[in-house]
């Protein structure tokens, strides 16, 4: 299974959540104080905003895989499309621990390509992870 995902920097989450919940035809399926997550189906998308002081506005975009098998064939296709593409193992955000890869598409636009192992009770640290996109602009994004 193969999910797309929109990660979403909010400047107000509950008028965000009113939106998106009114959008959607749901609420979300996680509601937290910072943070909404809605796993929809029409279309399969993980939807995702929150409101943690970052630029509002598009945050990354990605794929969600049900396994590390699943996950790796990703890697394998970033490789195959010349993309540099950074390990996260355990990387504990969005109230998740998930196993991820991170790489810039060459419109600057960063993907993250991940498979949820656990729920965790807090937001978490970990972040995308600049890499060099020397093929698309010459410096680190």
């Amino acid at each position: 299974m193969r999910r797309f995902h929109v990660h979403i920097a909010a400047d107000n989450l509950q008028d965000n959540i009113h939106f998106h919940s009114t959008l959607f035809g749901a609420e979300p399926t996680i509601s937290k104080s910072d943070y909404a997550k809605w796993m929809l189906n029409d279309p399969f998308t993980n939807f995702a905003i929150s409101a943690r002081g970052a630029k509002p506005g598009l945050d990354h975009v990605g794929i969600q895989v049900d396994s590390n098998e699943a996950l790796n064939e990703i890697n394998q296709q970033l490789t195959h499309a010349d993309l540099p593409a950074t390990e996260q193992k355990s990387a504990q955000c969005c109230y998740a621990t998930s196993n991820k890869y991170w790489t810039v598409d060459p419109q600057g636009i960063a993907w993250e390509a991940f498979h949820s192992l656990t729920t965790i009770p807090t937001f978490g640290q970990d972040t995308s992870i600049p890499i060099k996109t020397e093929f698309c602009c010459g410096a680190e994004s």
